[in-house]
């Protein structure tokens, strides 16, 4: 699998993240960023599989970039 850089919201105080990436041979997306711990928000997660995380993106990061994920 390769992953090609779609772009991050540089919001972070360290550096580059969150950040999306498209897998190359299936076009999926793969988000990079913090992962969400507040274990009353987790309760409220629908379905959740075993083996699942869950990343906080803040909203900006959809707005800058959503014509790169869309591939369009």
């Amino acid at each position: 699998m390769a992953l090609e850089f779609l772009g991050s919201s540089n919001t972070s105080q360290g550096g580059g993240c969150p950040s999306f990436y498209r897998d190359t041979e299936t076009g999926d997306i793969v988000v990079q960023g913090d992962a969400l711990t507040d274990p009353d928000k987790i309760a409220q997660l629908l379905e959740v599989k075993p083996g699942e995380g869950f990343v906080v993106v803040p909203a900006v990061l959809f707005e800058y970039h959503a014509a790169k994920v869309s591939g369009a």
